[in-house]
């Protein structure tokens, strides 16, 4: 008997976790073993299930999936990684890629596209929806790094990524300082730099940022 792929479903939207967890039962290739809601979540959940493989939203409470995929595969590196977004910018095609991910996928791809993302990934290939595929294939052909620009969000260091994320949410320093296992004193220093890198100067300011960039949206800010 052929063993099923383990899966963890990391998406803040219930209701998307739930189509998702609907969709993989339909079949008998695929094991749901654990959910999470958030990025810090995700990591945990599978360092402790260890699962075959992630589906792994990109926008998430807590920490942004880009950071939460470049995590996992630190730790584990043979864990597969699928993105699903909605996002089909240049900039977050190829931070997910460089941060490990072996898979992206549109939300308003079919459930065909993706479970043939699945089996793509789980053989050891690339997958790109393909909406995004051409884009992709023409970028780098002419070179990934080209599709970069030179701008003052290039210079935000992946810590700061994840700062600027919490504070657009409406966490204080001593939340952030939790949930990234630093000092109060240097999630402000990290503060200072992202406001000086980003010429912003109020949290109001990072927040609208944060949103025009896509860390967050609207329904992740704190009431």
């Amino acid at each position: 008997m052929v063993s099923k792929t383990r899966i963890v479903i990391a998406e803040d939207q219930t209701l998307v976790r739930q189509g998702l967890k609907s969709l993989l039962a339909e079949g008998d290739q695929y094991e749901v073993v654990g959910e999470a809601e958030d990025g810090l979540e995700a990591i945990r959940s599978v360092a402790r299930l260890k699962p075959d493989l992630v589906l792994l939203d990109l926008a998430m409470p807590k920490m942004n999936g880009i950071s939460a995929i470049k995590e996992i595969k630190q730790q584990q590196p043979e864990t597969k990684i699928v993105a699903i977004t909605f996002h089909t910018s240049d900039e977050y095609i190829l931070a997910a890629f460089e941060s490990g991910a072996d898979g992206y996928c549109l939300k308003n791809d079919t459930h065909a596209n993706l479970l043939l993302a699945l089996k793509r990934v789980m053989a050891g290939k690339r997958y790109v929806s393909p909406e995004v595929s051409d884009k992709m294939l023409n970028g780098y052909m002419a070179g990934s790094r080209a599709l970069k620009s030179e701008s003052a969000w290039e210079t935000l260091t992946q810590r700061e990524l994840e700062v600027l994320k919490l504070v657009g949410e409406g966490y204080t320093s001593p939340e952030i300082a939790d949930y990234l296992c630093i000092s109060p004193k240097t999630v402000d220093k990290h503060r200072s730099n992202i406001m000086r890198k980003l010429d912003l100067h109020s949290a109001a300011a990072l927040t609208a940022y944060a949103l025009e960039k896509g860390l967050i949206d609207q329904r992740q800010i704190l009431k």
